[in-house]
């Protein structure tokens, strides 16, 4: 089926979805940041690759993904109605994380992704790993309380 809106109406509405203060995923990381005594951390940054948070000292950049619009399929989440566009959509999103993650590798930063179904209790044991990698890195600089 294809998009009831015209492409420009649709890139209108798309344009007001906004991806900042998400209590799914962004502020429940700060949460779990005050928790485990992470500092040194920023929050729009003026980067090209709009991380969520990035820590400029240890350059570490950290993407805060959601599951349906970055195409993990923990949920196997896949809308029935507009499949084709919805399909097209997650896949040029995927794309472009690659494409940011390559970005900042090669200017030497470390990227970490967590996908929003880390943020959940049963998902704990994954995301506390990459909080350790966190954890290491500002030990290493000495930016740690």
């Amino acid at each position: 089926m294809t998009d009831v809106f015209t492409k420009r109406k649709r890139s209108d509405i798309m344009r007001r979805v906004k991806s900042n203060g998400n209590k799914s995923t962004e502020l429940r990381l700060i949460e779990i940041f005050k928790g485990n005594n992470i500092v040194g951390w920023r929050r729009n940054y003026p980067v090209k690759g709009r991380p969520d948070f990035v820590f400029p000292k240890q350059k570490v950049a950290v993407f805060v993904d959601g599951c349906f619009w970055h195409g993990h399929d923990c949920r196997n989440t896949h809308p029935v109605e507009h499949k084709e566009y919805w399909q097209k959509k997650r896949e040029r999103n995927a794309k472009r994380d690659h494409e940011v993650t390559t970005l900042f590798e090669a200017r030497g930063w470390t990227v970490l992704r967590i996908w929003e179904c880390e943020l959940t209790k049963k998902n704990q044991e994954r995301l506390f790993k990459k909080i350790e990698i966190i954890k290491n890195m500002i030990n290493r600089t000495g930016a740690m309380n």
